[in-house]
């Protein structure tokens, strides 16, 4: 069994992969692998800008959109031409000589990846590069195009400590997908530390974020522009203490990680 992971720290948006995979496919008949994918309205691997945090507190991460090649695929068992199947190596195939255009899998698929060809009259997506990797490529065009590093495929087995460390997105879909994501973002907390009586940014005040009730803890010094970051904050309601030889601490509580925090301008008093 193939396996293929992304992991989102490397990827910086170059879009090579989503590139690759219109060039392999846009014009090329790769039956009984895949129809021609048309021009436009069809991302097989699509790549997705993910904006996080306000301005000036901002991130970007590039999410990954494909076929998840399901062990448990939903589109095999809703397709009633029965023109979906699963190969040894995991790939699942609609075979576009059998595919008689009825859209079941496009309504069964929960991660709405699988396109209809109106010209064609029938259902398309990602391959896994099959008509390749019959031929002796060790990886589809996607993996091969990427400059960082940032896509993987392989034998499971040779992959299993990168799989262990990675997170199943989805996973509320019980599908088993046979692509997982490696170290998927989790939110950031973010502001700015300043001195109101001077008017100036405060450098290497100690920020500590806690969750009381799991003790997850983490910290940050300001920079000499008196901001700090504290990335990659698992889900939780957490108070946050800011300190600073000099001046009085300033604590907030109630602080929801469920979406990334801008906490903004934050004054600290001078000590009398």
């Amino acid at each position: 069994m193939k396996a293929y992971i992304i992991d989102i720290t490397k990827c910086n948006g170059c879009y090579n992969c989503q590139l690759a995979c219109k060039d392999e496919h846009v014009g090329n008949d790769w039956t009984p692998y895949a129809k021609p994918q048309p021009d436009t309205g069809q991302f097989w691997t699509k790549v997705e800008d993910l904006v996080r945090g306000t301005v000036p507190k901002v991130k970007v991460n590039y999410m990954h959109h494909m076929c998840q090649h399901c062990e448990e695929a939903p589109c095999i068992t809703a397709c009633k031409s029965k023109a979906i199947y699963k190969r040894d190596d995991g790939a699942v195939i609609i075979d576009p000589e059998k595919c008689s255009g009825q859209r079941n899998c496009l309504d069964a698929c929960p991660y709405g990846v699988i396109y209809f060809n109106e010209d064609l009259n029938l259902a398309q997506k990602c391959t896994f590069c099959a008509h390749l990797l019959d031929n002796g490529w060790k990886e589809p065009r996607c993996v091969d195009a990427c400059p960082t590093g940032a896509l993987t495929f392989g034998d499971e087995k040779d992959l299993k400590d990168l799989i262990s460390q990675a997170e199943i997105l989805h996973s509320e879909f019980k599908t088993k997908p046979g692509y997982t994501t490696l170290a998927c973002p989790g939110s950031f907390v973010a502001g700015a530390v300043y001195d109101p009586s001077e008017d100036k940014c405060i450098k290497d005040a100690m920020v500590t974020l806690l969750d009381s009730k799991t003790g997850e803890k983490y910290t940050a010094l300001t920079d000499s522009f008196g901001d700090f970051w504290l990335k990659n904050v698992k889900l939780g309601t957490y108070s946050l203490k800011v300190e600073k030889k000099g001046y009085l601490p300033k604590e907030i509580k109630s602080i929801s990680t469920e979406k990334d925090v801008n906490l903004g301008d934050i004054e600290l008093s001078k000590k009398a």
